[in-house]
């Protein structure tokens, strides 16, 4: 091997090996920053939500500063009014759990008895020889009322006469209250608590100055690259945001669809709490891979307190079912698919990774950072090939 391919051998390592140090050090850039990154990127996402509300207050000659405001007020008095409809019916289910508990109790003891008989005929049909014995055997003697334990209790010794301590020797010891299991919890989880409503505290400052900064931030990030370097990161900036709306607003559109079918099918089926239980179950089935268990939790609380025997909750189960999977089936692909563009491996990796580093919020923005890193890779050259990959 002569001298310049040796060289060009270590330089090639020496580039593949910085290139996994790279992203061994984004990936725990990734993890350890990921409640500051997760409320960044909650924030840009709804900015870009929220900025074609602003641009059509500003077509009314309306300042864009003005317009952020006002924008991002509603968009705050219109969560905290869901969240008081929620709150509301969400008290009124807890106050009803005591009989939620007798019910689930009752259903378990059926449910034992319905096993017990289901063994007892399957021993009868495989095994009837041995079950016809058994039936015939003779109960066990039952035990003498207690002759041979007060006989063994006189040959015992006396207890001992406990020795009561001086009124001098005595220190008075105070017994603390034991802690209910939520608080212990609490305790336990109080900076991890504090943290996260700290970070979600700066997501409305963060929106409103994303949109009424939004000019300057624009103009500011495109300065960043070269002539031709401008007109690929403005593609990608645009690429980004409609994608970014159009998956959001069509998941919207199809959890709302979920939501007032579901509705209307658990008050059809006389469930209480249909108005809190139709949208819980509709927004949960858009949950990627786990969606149809999560959509199928809220109608079986409901039926808890309304049905006592089995064929109701199955009938209720199966429809639920049904809708959800056509929802999903027929209804996301038309509605969302098209404008996210992945194949589903690259989906379900997504999913993955993203679920492993952030969690609860990396699976639910798994999807959109996905995309969005594919729309930057069919926007610059040098990417395309990774863009084509993660395509459909």
């Amino acid at each position: 091997m002569t001298l310049t391919a040796r060289r060009f051998r270590f330089v090639r390592l020496r580039g593949v090996g910085a290139s996994l140090i790279a992203l061994g050090a984004g990936i725990a850039l990734l993890y350890y920053g990921r409640l500051f990154l997760v409320t960044l990127c909650t924030a840009v996402i709804l900015a870009f939500i929220l900025d074609p509300v602003v641009v059509l207050l500003m077509r009314l000659r309306i300042p864009r500063t003005l317009a952020s405001f006002v924008v991002c007020s509603l968009a705050l008095c219109a969560l905290y009014l869901m969240g008081l409809a929620i709150y509301s019916q969400a008290a009124e289910v807890v106050e009803d759990l005591p009989a939620y508990g007798q019910r689930i109790n009752d259903l378990s003891d059926q449910a034992g008895a319905r096993v017990e008989g289901f063994e007892q005929w399957v021993a009868k049909t495989l095994a009837p020889k041995r079950y016809r014995e058994q039936l015939q055997q003779p109960p066990s003697p039952a035990k003498p009322p207690g002759g041979v334990k007060r006989r063994r209790a006189a040959e015992l010794p006396p207890p001992p006469q406990p020795v009561f301590p001086s009124p001098s020797t005595v220190t008075e010891v105070r017994i603390q209250p034991e802690r209910p299991p939520m608080l212990d919890w609490l305790y336990g989880h109080l900076g991890s608590v504090y943290q996260t409503l700290l970070m979600a505290s700066f997501v409305p400052f963060l929106v409103y100055f994303m949109l009424s900064w939004r000019d300057h931030i624009q103009r500011s990030f495109l300065q960043l690259f070269e002539d031709q370097g401008q007109i690929v990161a403005a593609r990608s900036l645009d690429g980004i945001a409609s994608m970014v709306r159009a998956f959001v607003v069509g998941n919207s559109v199809l959890g709302m669809m979920l939501a007032g079918v579901s509705t209307m099918l658990f008050w059809a089926f006389k469930l209480p709490y249909a108005i809190l239980l139709g949208p819980v179950s509709g927004f949960l089935s858009l949950v990627p891979y786990i969606g149809l268990p999560l959509a199928l939790l809220p109608p079986l609380v409901g039926a808890l307190a309304v049905y006592n025997t089995m064929p109701p909750y199955l009938f209720l189960l199966t429809i639920t079912s049904v809708l959800h999977l056509i929802a999903m089936n027929l209804l996301y692909p038309k509605i969302v698919g098209p404008r996210v563009h992945l194949n589903p491996l690259v989906v379900t990796v997504a999913l993955m990774f993203w679920s492993v580093l952030w969690g609860a919020a990396g699976l639910i923005l798994a999807i959109p950072l996905t995309a969005g890193i594919k729309a930057v890779c069919d926007n610059v050259k040098q990417l395309e090939p990774y863009g084509r990959f993660l395509g459909d």
